[in-house]
C-alpha cells in the first residue's frame, strides 16, 4: 500500500504545475459560471462523454505501445499459438507497464484534460466576461506591419485562391490530430518522464495562458470581424468548420443555456501557433532526431501561413502564439526539473536539475531512452 501511494504522489509531483493550473482555471471556470449565469459543458460532448471517450483513448493508446511488440516477439520466436502470445503479453506488459508508468500515464492524462476542458469552457464565457472587441486594433497593427496591406490579401495575391486554400485546410486539419497524438507520445509510448511531464505540462501552461489572454483581450479573428476578404477562396473543410463555428457562436450569444454547446471563437493570441512553438521548442531541447526537429518547424511555418491565409488569426496573433508557446516551455522546465538554474535542458529522473552541465546531455546515448526500442 505504502508503495502504491508513493507511486502516485511522484506522478503527481511530476505534473504538479499541470495540477495546479487545472484547479486554478476549474475554480475560475465555476466563478465565471456563477456570476454570468453560463452553463460548464462537457467540451466534446458531441462525440462521446468525456467519462467514455477518455478512457478509451487512454487504452486505445496503451494498446498501440503492447500488441505491435507482442506480435514481433512471437513473430520472432516463430509461434503465434494462443499460450506463446499470452506468455508475451505477461512479458511485455511487465517491462513497458510497471505500476510507475500507469500512475505517470494517468496523472499526465487527467491533469492535461482538466485544463483543456476548462480552457474550453472558460474560452466560451470569454465574450459574456468581457464584451469589448479587440478586432479593429489588430487589423491596424497588421496593416501597420505589412506597409498598409492586409495580410491575408498578400498571402491571397502572393499563393492564389485555388489549390493553395485547400492545402492550408489540410494542415489545420492535421493540427488538430496531432495535439492529441503528441499527448499520447509523451505519457504513453515514450520511458523518459522527465521528458513527457515537461510537454505535457508545456501545454497546459499554453491552456491557461490562452484563456487569461482570451479574458482580457477578446477578439473574433479576420474571417468573422471581414468576411468579405476571403470570399474569394473555395469551400473546403475549413469552410465548413468556420461556418459552424459562427453557427455555435451565434447560438450561444442567443442563449447560452439552449445552444447546447460552447462557443470557440478567440483570435488572440493563437494556439494553434502557440502549441506548435511548444511542439518545436520541446523536441529541440529533448533532442528528437533531426528529422522530427526539421518537420515540426516546417509545420509551424505551414501553421502559421494557415492560420492568416484562412483568416483564422491577425499577425499579431501570430506573434503572441509564438511569445505564449516559447514561455510555456521554458516554466514547464522550471517546475518538471528540466533546467540548469534558470536555463531548460532536459534532465533524467534520477539527476539534480541544477547538477550537469548541459553537453552532459550529448554524452548520453539518447534523449528519450527506451530499452526494448528495438522491438
Amino acid at each position: 500500500m505504502n508503495t502504491r501511494f508513493g507511486a502516485v504522489l511522484q506522478a503527481a509531483r511530476q505534473f504538479w504545475l499541470a495540477w495546479v493550473l487545472g484547479a486554478a482555471m476549474a475554480v475560475t471556470m465555476v466563478v465565471l459560471a456563477a456570476l454570468e449565469d453560463l452553463p460548464v459543458r462537457d467540451p466534446d460532448d458531441d462525440l462521446l462523454p468525456s467519462y467514455v471517450r477518455m478512457p478509451l483513448i487512454v487504452v486505445g493508446t496503451i494498446l498501440v505501445d503492447i500488441v505491435p511488440r507482442v506480435v514481433h516477439r512471437a513473430r520472432r520466436r516463430g509461434s503465434l499459438s494462443p499460450a506463446t502470445l499470452a506468455a508475451l503479453w505477461r512479458e511485455v506488459v511487465a517491462e513497458r507497464w510497471p505500476a510507475s508508468h500507469w500512475w505517470f500515464a494517468v496523472n499526465g492524462a487527467v491533469a492535461w484534460y482538466l485544463t483543456y476542458a476548462t480552457f474550453r469552457n472558460i474560452k466560451s464565457m470569454a465574450p459574456f466576461v468581457n464584451g469589448a472587441e479587440w478586432d479593429s486594433a489588430m487589423a491596424e497593427v497588421d496593416r501597420f506591419l505589412f506597409a498598409g496591406h492586409d495580410p491575408a490579401a498578400v498571402l491571397h495575391a502572393w499563393f492564389g485562391t485555388g489549390l493553395m486554400a485547400h492545402l492550408m485546410s489540410a494542415v489545420y486539419v492535421v493540427w488538430i490530430v496531432m495535439v492529441p497524438a503528441s499527448i499520447a507520445i509523451a505519457l504513453v509510448w515514450t520511458r523518459h518522464t522527465r521528458a513527457g511531464s515537461w510537454y505535457v505540462t508545456a501545454v497546459a501552461v499554453d491552456w491557461c495562458l490562452g484563456a487569461v489572454i482570451y479574458l482580457l483581450l477578446p477578439s473574433l479573428g479576420p474571417i468573422y470581424a471581414d468576411p468579405r476578404e476571403f470570399a474569394d477562396l473555395p469551400h473546403t473543410f475549413n469552410t465548413t468548420l468556420q461556418e459552424g463555428l459562427w453557427t455555435d457562436r451565434v447560438a450561444v450569444m442567443a442563449d447560452p443555456w439552449a445552444a447546447g454547446t460552447l462557443q470557440t471563437i478567440a483570435a488572440f493570441a493563437s494556439l494553434h501557433v502557440g502549441i506548435m512553438m511548444t511542439i518545436c521548442l520541446v523536441a529541440r531541447l529533448v533532442g528528437l532526431p533531426r528529422w522530427v526537429q526539421t518537420a515540426a518547424w516546417v509545420f509551424l511555418a505551414l501553421t502559421v501561413l494557415a492560420t492568416v491565409y484562412l483568416g483564422w488569426h491577425y499577425v499579431v496573433d501570430v506573434l503572441g502564439g509564438l511569445a505564449l508557446g516559447a514561455f510555456a516551455v521554458w516554466v514547464a522546465a522550471l517546475a518538471t526539473g528540466n533546467r540548469v538554474g534558470w536555463r531548460p535542458r532536459l534532465t533524467s529522473p534520477a539527476e539534480p536539475s541544477s547538477a550537469a552541465h548541459p553537453a552532459a546531455l550529448a554524452s548520453r546515448s539518447g534523449p528519450l531512452p527506451d530499452r526494448h526500442a528495438a522491438d
